[in-house]
């Protein structure tokens, strides 16, 4: 299993995470409250996790690859529900 984290700095966190999880929550099984989120994807698992500063991203694969491209999922998607401070920062830390 692959693995890669990221702390990206924002404020609003809580929301831009409970509105990627309602997003996904029609494809994929998702649970989440304001202070955290998961989604299992086919063959990759996120866990968002919303801080006061920043949202805590832990992404899951079962290939490298695929990690690789989730990343890219992940960040674009979450853009799309912070577009006023889009792009966020992410700083991928492993794999």
């Amino acid at each position: 299993m692959a693995t890669a984290t990221a702390a990206v700095p924002t404020a609003n966190g809580s929301r831009y995470m409970q509105q990627l999880c309602k997003h996904w929550s029609h494809k994929f099984d998702v649970t989440f409250d304001a202070r955290q989120g998961r989604v299992r994807f086919p063959e990759a698992m996120v866990i968002l996790t919303a801080e006061p500063e920043a949202l805590a991203v832990v992404l899951d694969a079962d290939d490298p690859a695929v990690l690789e491209r989730m990343k890219d999922v992940v960040a674009s998607h979450l853009d799309r529900f912070a577009f006023r401070e889009a792009p966020l920062a992410f700083r991928w830390l492993g794999a």
